[in-house]
């Protein structure tokens, strides 16, 4: 781990170097990198402050001195949400437009200007590393939060869920004809509900169903189609499990449609097996369970 530690910082040491993020003046213009960076993600469209601060991963005092440094130079305009005047947007001037152009040039000159010197299958290599390594940055992005189920991005999972559903299996879905779970089931102490999150936005979900002595039940559990691959499924399957143990449970059951692939190989790769069907659930052909190891418990329900 220390030896994979050294070589993560000597390649940022390399890329911000390279990348001219060293340099008070970013791509020889008169800002640094952050106030280049924040102006580009402001876009031709506008963006909301808090979006920005999430998107970026950045200190709302620091996001705050930036936009003003911009907004005093008259190439950004700051004023209330039109939807929500309890929130502010951050909009492009005409001048903050050309600006962002210019960037915009530069960027790709200097994009450029990292790939000429190689030849073709240098360029091909560096080009599908740079595709790995920002996939598994990204996945590091990625973090689980417990939230009320009746929370909006726990709202928004559950509907995408649900319309995933919809078109996917053969006769559609219709949630009032499966099986049905409450709200309250999904809250403690009578389960739990999980939200993925990359830059402030939900991708995914999960929840657990505790029954007593009954087996828990992992339900919902579901991932965006634009963070597949990242292994945010397995993580949030993980995280339910860990909650599960935790809490003295020992045996974790779900099931699940066949036409839902990518869950039946995520589920018998984490190592639950098949069984007959323990509920009636219509939409369901194929039924699971694992058996956990004991842990001690930290966990509150």
């Amino acid at each position: 781990m220390q030896q994979a530690i050294a070589d993560v910082r000597r390649f940022n040491r390399t890329v911000t170097q390279r990348v001219g993020a060293l340099h008070d003046r970013y791509l020889a213009r008169r800002w640094p990198l952050g106030a280049a960076r924040v102006l580009w993600e402001i876009g031709e469209d506008g963006c909301e402050v808090r979006t920005l601060r999430e998107r970026l991963d950045l200190d709302s005092g620091y996001l705050s001195r930036l936009l003003r440094s911009l907004e005093g130079a008259k190439l950004i305009t700051v004023g209330v949400a039109e939807h929500d005047r309890r929130r502010r947007t951050a909009r492009l001037t005409k001048k903050g437009r050309a600006e962002r152009a210019v960037l915009d040039d530069r960027s790709e000159a200097l994009a450029r200007s990292l790939l000429d010197p190689l030849t073709a299958d240098q360029r091909g290599r560096l080009v599908g590393a740079m595709g790995v390594v920002e996939r598994l940055l990204t996945a590091a992005l990625v973090g689980l939060d417990t939230v009320d189920p009746a929370h909006r991005d726990a709202q928004h999972c559950l509907h995408e869920y649900y319309a995933e559903l919809d078109r996917r299996f053969d006769r559609g879905f219709d949630p009032a004809q499966a099986l049905p779970i409450d709200l309250d089931e999904m809250r403690p102490p009578e389960g739990a509900f999980v939200v993925a999150r990359l830059h402030g936005e939900p991708v995914g979900c999960g929840a657990l169903k505790f029954r007593g002595a009954a087996p828990v039940e992992i339900k919902r559990l579901w991932v965006a189609a634009s963070v597949r691959g990242l292994g945010v499924g397995k993580r949030l399957l993980a995280d339910l499990e860990g909650r599960a143990a935790e809490l003295g449970h020992r045996l974790l059951r779900l099931n699940t449609n066949r036409t839902l692939v990518e869950a039946i190989a995520l589920y018998q790769a984490a190592g639950y097996r098949e069984v007959p069907a323990f509920n009636d659930e219509p939409y369901a052909h194929h039924w699971f369970e694992k058996r956990l190891p004991a842990t001690r418990s930290r966990r509150s329900p």
